[in-house]
C-alpha cells in the first residue's frame, strides 16, 4: 500500500477544500493512506465534520505556514516545521511514498531540492505545468499539454533540456496513458537553428533519439493548439510562458463577465453560446487534472494549482496513485539511462 503524504495548509482554500477533497478520496476502494500534514486541532475539527475512511486518513502535526508572499529560501530556514517542510522530509525518511501540495511553488522547489536527491543522472529538476489544448491525447482522451521546467531552476543547459524531454515523455506514457507522446522544444521559430545555442544543441540531442516522438521546435501560439504533449523550455522562459497563458484565460473571463453585465445584446448573444462555452469549460477545466509533477528527484511531488478546490485534490491522489503504481521512478531512471549510452555509442 502507498502513502501519501498531502500538505494541508498550502493553497487559497486551504485547510478546508484540502481536508474535503482527501476525504472524499479516501471512500474510493482505490485511495492508499493519505496522510493530512498541519495544525492537528485545525484538521481535527474539520475531519469530524466530514465523512470518510478513517483508516485511510491520519494527521500528522506540522504547526506553522509557509504564505505565498515569503521570500522562499527564507520561509523555509524560518520555517522548519512548516506543512510543507514536514510533508517534504515524510517522503524523505520513507515514511511517505509521494507528496501532494497547493502550496507556495517556489518554497516546494526549494523544500524538495534541499531535502530529496537528484536521480541518476538528472543534473536539475524540472517543475511542470498542466495548460489545455485545443487536442486530446492519449488512452485517456487528455486535452492537457505538460509544459516543463516553469522555474524550478532559472536556466537549462542543452542536457538539461533533453534530460526534461524524455522525463515528461515518461510521465506522458504513466499518467495520460499516451503512448508516443509528441515532445517539443519552446523556441523563438521552428527551424532546427533557431533560438539559443543551448536549444539548437538540445535539438541535435533530440533528434538523435529515435524511440522518443520528437518532434521539433515549436513557438508560444503552439501550446494552446496542442501542437506538442510534452513542451520543453528553461525555467525562466516556462514561468513566463504559463503565467502569460494563465493571464489571458483570466482576461477573457473577466472580459465575458463584463460583457454580460453592461449590454443586454452582449447578454443575449452570450446566453445563445452558453452551451458551447460550457462545453469549452470542461474540456479545459485544469481542476480535472489535479496537479503537475516536480521531476527529476528520487521522490514525486505533485504540485497543485492554489486555487485547488476538493475535485482538484481528489485528481492529485488519482495521478500520484497512477504514478506510484506503474513505478513511473524506475522508469525514468532506465530512460535517462538507456539515452545517455546511446550518446556515449554515437560519440
Amino acid at each position: 500500500m502507498f502513502r501519501i503524504a498531502i500538505d494541508a495548509m498550502g493553497g487559497d482554500h486551504a485547510p478546508a477544500h484540502i481536508v474535503r477533497g482527501v476525504c472524499e478520496a479516501s471512500l474510493s476502494s482505490t485511495t492508499n493512506e493519505l496522510v493530512l500534514v498541519g495544525d492537528a486541532v485545525e484538521l481535527g475539527k474539520l475531519l469530524r465534520n466530514i465523512r470518510h475512511d478513517a483508516s485511510k486518513v491520519r494527521v500528522h502535526h506540522a504547526p506553522e505556514v509557509i504564505q505565498d508572499h515569503e521570500n522562499p529560501s527564507e520561509a523555509i530556514a524560518a520555517k522548519p516545521n512548516s506543512s510543507l517542510s514536514i510533508a517534504a522530509e515524510l517522503v524523505a525518511a520513507n515514511k511517505a511514498d509521494a507528496m501532494i501540495s497547493a502550496g507556495h511553488t517556489g518554497a516546494l522547489s526549494v523544500a524538495c531540492a534541499q531535502k530529496w536527491k537528484l536521480q541518476p543522472g538528472v543534473r536539475r529538476a524540472a517543475m511542470g505545468s498542466v495548460f489545455p489544448t485545443e487536442l486530446r491525447r492519449g488512452a485517456k482522451n487528455d486535452p492537457f499539454s505538460l509544459l516543463l521546467d516553469i522555474g524550478a531552476a532559472i536556466d537549462a543547459t542543452a542536457e538539461d533540456l533533453v534530460t526534461f524531454a524524455i522525463m515528461g515523455a515518461s510521465y506522458g506514457r504513466v499518467v495520460s496513458k499516451n503512448r508516443r507522446p509528441r515532445v517539443a522544444l519552446l523556441c523563438s521559430g521552428n527551424d532546427a537553428g533557431s533560438g539559443p545555442q543551448s536549444v539548437a544543441r538540445a535539438h541535435e540531442m533530440l533528434i538523435q533519439r529515435t524511440d522518443l516522438n520528437f518532434i521539433g521546435n515549436i513557438e508560444g501560439i503552439d501550446i494552446p493548439r496542442g501542437v506538442a504533449d510534452v513542451i520543453v523550455c528553461s525555467g525562466y522562459v516556462g514561468n513566463v510562458v504559463i503565467k502569460m497563458l494563465e493571464g489571458v484565460s483570466d482576461t477573457m473571463l473577466r472580459m465575458a463577465r463584463y460583457a454580460y453585465k453592461e449590454k443586454l445584446l452582449w447578454r443575449a448573444a452570450l446566453a445563445m453560446l452558453a452551451g458551447g462555452v460550457e462545453r469549452l469549460k470542461s474540456v479545459t477545466d485544469w481542476h480535472q487534472y489535479g496537479g503537475a509533477p516536480l521531476l527529476g528527484y528520487e521522490h514525486l511531488l505533485i504540485n497543485v494549482h492554489g486555487r485547488a478546490t476538493p475535485r482538484t485534490i481528489q485528481n492529485a491522489i488519482k495521478v500520484t496513485n497512477n504514478a506510484l503504481k506503474h513505478d513511473l521512478h524506475p522508469l525514468l531512471v532506465r530512460e535517462i539511462a538507456s539515452f545517455r549510452n546511446k550518446l556515449k555509442v554515437d560519440e
